[in-house]
């Protein structure tokens, strides 16, 4: 019981920034047949699965998250949103490895300076695993792939068969952001994730990712379950919500409140990419969702 972007049917989309490469020499004997003499990964989600797929990286983001080992002598290259175009110049890299969502801004920066760069799509779960298909073909990494594809696919078969039969609930899911909030749509990482779930989100076919939307028109939805979660400052989200909910009294007629079907999801399993923790973000999800209708 998948929705629509279940894992089995799910289709990422890939976006690869053509180059050309002549006369190449292998000067690194060591490694492996097909593995770039240098990488660099913009994204900590792309240095997740660089290191996941045992690839050598030249460049990592600057980051407040920590790095694996592996990395610890890697050039820092800017932050995720904004890589100093400047500092990879310098280092000619063969791949720079950004994230799909940043490909519109970034693209045309990497393009002017010369730079082959990857865009992988991690938008979904699936996405992230078409991605990482991509990046093991093209790296020579197939076996670590194919593990990493397996574990993947039991968990996901496991957590259908742990909700099979039961009713898909409709989802609204808001997105907070300081000050205000979105609604975000089966397009969002988050939103994928519900989905993927079984649960089947009220603004679904906008083809937007996140959408702006009036209490009165979320209200005629008539959601089962409301989900917020934040794009970042979880705290601050988690107290702007809590204000919101208990002084516009709009909210006090949604059936979802009354019935207390209101949850925060845990901002570390949510976030705007997807990554290796999706197996929390579904037991969770499975929590809130369902609750006592499943095992």
């Amino acid at each position: 019981m998948l929705g629509r972007r279940g894992f089995l049917g799910l289709a990422a989309s890939l976006a690869v920034v053509p180059f050309a490469l002549s006369g190449c020499v292998d000067q690194h004997p060591s490694k492996r047949e097909g593995t770039a003499e240098s990488i660099v990964a913009t994204s900590p989600a792309v240095v997740d699965i660089c290191y996941r797929l045992d690839l050598d990286l030249a460049g990592v983001p600057k980051t407040s998250q920590v790095m694996p080992d592996r990395y610890a002598d890697a050039q820092v290259v800017g932050p995720p949103m904004s890589p100093d175009i400047e500092i990879l110049s310098l280092m000619r890299p063969d791949y720079v490895i950004s994230p799909l969502t940043l490909a519109e801004d970034l693209r045309p920066k990497y393009a002017a300076a010369g730079l082959p760069s990857i865009f992988l799509d991690l938008k979904s779960v699936g996405g992230m695993y078409a991605s990482m298909s991509y990046l093991a073909e093209k790296f020579s990494r197939q076996s670590e792939y194919e593990q990493l594809e397996a574990a993947w696919r039991y968990y996901m078969q496991s957590f259908s068969q742990s909700i099979e039969g039961a009713p898909a609930p409709s989802v609204l899911l808001l997105m907070g952001v300081p000050g205000s909030y979105l609604v975000a749509t089966e397009n969002s990482y988050v939103g994928s994730l519900v989905a993927d779930a079984g649960g089947r989100n009220v603004y679904e076919g906008t083809g937007e990712e996140f959408v702006n939307a009036n209490t009165e028109d979320m209200l005629s939805r008539d959601p089962d379950v409301i989900l917020r979660t934040a794009h970042a400052l979880p705290d601050q989200i988690r107290e702007m919500f809590a204000e919101e909910f208990s002084t516009n009294d709009i909210w006090k007629h949604f059936r979802a409140v009354q019935e207390g079907r209101v949850h925060d999801l845990t901002y570390e399993w949510f976030g705007m990419s997807a990554t290796f923790e999706y197996p929390k973000a579904f037991e969770e999800l499975r929590r809130v969702l369902y609750g006592a209708s499943v095992a």
